[in-house]
């Protein structure tokens, strides 16, 4: 499986991901792209910014492993996953996963599997800095693990 990996503060443009990514794809019968956003509330207050921090080197093998993982489970063609870090605006693209493979149904499971296990297992710092000048650290949440959850064995 050809499998490309990017942590990085530059923003992405999914079609020329979507393209270079097909020419690794062979002979797939589905590609399925997941975009996610920056949300502009997650709580009464306005964000001001998303900030992400990693740890380089580590964050990419992390991630690697995740989609090794869903290889493992369905057959892929392709995969790519990007990764934003920084300060990152409401509404900015913030996360890229891009999975090419035989049939839809394996596209579209292995791109869930690798958001909720991007969600719960790689290692991002998040910080919420709102409007009004105060900031806090994102905390994992519930609903995440409980979604991945829903892969285990």
């Amino acid at each position: 499986m050809y499998c490309d990996i990017t942590v990085q503060s530059a923003a992405f443009d999914l079609g020329a991901e979507e393209l270079a990514l097909r020419a690794h794809a062979g002979d797939a019968g589905a590609l399925v792209a997941f975009q996610g956003m920056v949300r502009a509330h997650d709580e009464a207050t306005p964000l001001a910014a998303l900030f992400l921090e990693h740890y380089p080197g580590v964050t990419e093998a992390e991630i690697r492993r995740i989609a090794e993982q869903a290889a493992a489970r369905w057959p892929l063609s392709a995969c790519r996953v990007i990764h934003r870090v920084g300060a990152l605006a409401p509404g900015e693209p913030i996360v890229l996963v891009i999975i090419a493979a035989g049939h839809r149904a394996g596209a579209f499971a292995a791109a869930e599997y690798l958001m909720d296990y991007l969600k719960t297992q790689a290692p991002f710092w998040k910080r919420e800095d709102f409007v009004d000048g105060s900031s806090r650290w994102v905390e994992a949440k519930a609903s995440d693990d409980a979604a991945c959850g829903r892969w285990h064995d």
